[in-house]
């Protein structure tokens, strides 16, 4: 695939978030062709079966821009050995209503960081079991977990390890290679 556009949900939304500097340094590392966007969602109020019948416009919003991409990568904290509720509202959502889920045979990659030496793993796994539920092929190896130290990731992104440099380049390219795998078939005419 010549061009792909990623967008990336990041599961925190502190203004300080450590996760929130590890998606822009994806967004810097992106390969040739390969465009990241984010994917808010801060403003999408607590999810209830009572919207089903009229989804909010940021939530239509929401789920038209995972609609519009090529693949999603979920760059996540762990808090209590569990995602963010805040991600798990979104997830929601996104899945909402019954039979119009957004993540049914989307590509989608799973990453986070953390001080601790497992980085996110426990959350990962939470994640993936959710995202397994919603049909989306996602990325099995690498792995996505970065354990962050002071100064690794400024906020603009940049990685000040080259090992780690590295590392996401590999990890961006081999979702590249799932998303391509899953690209959409042009109709015939």
């Amino acid at each position: 695939m010549s061009d792909r556009t990623i967008g990336y949900i990041v599961g925190s939304i502190s203004s300080t978030s450590i996760n929130r500097r590890l998606a822009k340094a994806l967004e810097r590392l992106a390969p040739a062709g390969t465009t990241l966007v984010e994917i808010p969602i801060k403003d999408l109020p607590f999810y209830s079966p009572d919207h089903d019948a009229d989804y909010p416009a940021v939530a239509t919003e929401f789920k038209n821009a995972i609609d519009e991409v090529d693949g999603v990568i979920i760059v996540t904290p762990e808090y209590s050995r569990s995602i963010p509720g805040v991600l798990k509202n979104a997830l929601d959502w996104a899945a909402r209503p019954w039979g119009q889920g957004s993540f049914d045979g989307k590509p989608t990659a799973v990453i986070g960081t953390s001080q601790g030496g497992i980085a996110t793993a426990a959350a990962q796994q939470h994640l993936k079991a959710i995202l397994s539920h919603y049909n989306a092929p996602t990325l099995g190896q690498p792995e996505g977990y970065v354990q962050t130290t002071p100064g690794l990731f400024t906020d603009a992104g940049e990685v000040t390890n080259d090992q780690t440099a590295e590392f996401l380049v590999s990890y961006l390219e081999a979702f590249g290679a799932l998303v391509d795998r899953y690209a959409r078939v042009p109709a015939s005419a």
